[in-house]
């Protein structure tokens, strides 16, 4: 996976209040709003209103979700922002969580939420912004575009969705006016493909592509571009939770307490086998986002997969975050647990 931040980091800078105790605050939900057939919007503020820490555009929220812990994109503004608004696909054979904002959570309920954090950043230097989403992958766009906006930044948007699960149109409208930026929005998969081919052709040298939507879609629009001649410097994609990562080969971890060896299976996470086999493992979103199951690797090439960690803290290969990387096939990770 490609995940690039801009010259701000891909951690926000913020300046939590004091209802802030160790990176996690209870909000309140302020307003929800319908945006099409399964998709919500859900605007939550402090509980005194005071103002909220800043982020940098394509952050996630990490929400305590009931029993779950999920991370969703953020739509609203993240310079001084006084409100979080996350908009959410109801997802009827999902983990639960997005069940629980849809048909639990009520205006005035609080939730539990960690600082905000981003590893779908736009790229400060880039000439040009071509962002590309499907379904609900506009969510992480609608902040790229704010911040495009307020910077001046030249952008182009193709959005592709079903006729009655389309979201965030009017929005996209609004932030087009009087900003260099065109948006298209497609339907039909035949015309997007059509016209997708001719955008990734015709950009400015410089142009950065970043695509948010269902996997199969991810794969279809990076392969278009690599094909089309792009750099996979200039492009950045966003997948989807867990379900989103494909199943990875089996591979098997070392522990240092007591040397025993543990297999992780195809379709199984590092974090479920050390369950498994009796190793607890403190642990929040299972998405690789929060980065609470974060732990020592003292042997071995973690394969990692996660939004959480910086490209030098990957690259240095000492720490891994077992919700979601893994290692090679056959390879063995050593772990002090």
């Amino acid at each position: 996976m490609t995940l690039m931040a801009d010259s701000v980091g891909v951690i926000a800078t913020p300046r939590p209040g004091p209802y802030w105790a160790g990176g996690t605050a209870t909000l309140v939900l302020r307003k929800i709003v319908d945006q099409s057939v399964g998709i919500r919007t859900f605007t939550f503020a402090a509980p005194d209103g005071s103002p909220l820490p800043a982020f940098v555009a394509g952050s996630h929220l990490v929400v305590r979700t009931g029993e779950r812990t999920n991370a969703y994109s953020l739509v609203s503004d993240g310079t001084a922002p006084s409100e979080y608004s996350i908009s959410v696909l109801r997802v009827a054979d999902g983990n639960g969580g997005s069940r629980w904002l849809h048909d639990t959570l009520t205006v005035g309920g609080t939730v539990e939420v960690m600082l905000p954090r981003s590893a779908f950043a736009p790229v400060a230097t880039a000439r040009k912004h071509l962002l590309v989403a499907g379904g609900i992958g506009i969510t992480p766009m609608i902040s790229h575009l704010r911040a495009a906006r307020r910077w001046g930044r030249l952008t182009e948007v193709l959005y592709v969705h079903r006729e009655a699960n389309a979201a965030h149109l009017d929005e996209l409208a609004q932030l087009a006016e009087g900003a260099p930026c065109t948006i298209e929005t497609f339907t039909g998969r035949d015309e997007f493909t059509a016209r997708l081919a001719l955008g990734l052709r015709g950009q400015p040298v410089g142009t950065h592509l970043y695509v948010c939507g269902p996997s199969p879609m991810i794969d279809d629009v990076v392969g278009a571009a690599e094909a089309a001649g792009w750099p996979r410097s200039r492009i950045h994609f966003e997948r989807f939770g867990t379900d989103a990562l494909d199943a990875g080969d089996p591979f098997r971890v070392r522990l240092g307490s007591d040397g025993r060896t543990l297999s992780v299976p195809s379709g199984v996470s590092m974090l479920e086998a050390l369950e498994d086999g009796g190793i607890e493992v403190r642990n929040l979103c299972r998405q690789g986002v929060c980065g609470e199951c974060r732990i020592p690797v003292t042997g071995g090439t973690p394969l990692h997969r996660d939004h959480y960690l910086s490209d030098e803290e990957k690259h240095a290969g000492t720490v891994i975050m077992p919700c979601v990387s893994r290692a090679d096939a056959g390879a063995i990770l050593e772990v002090p647990l």
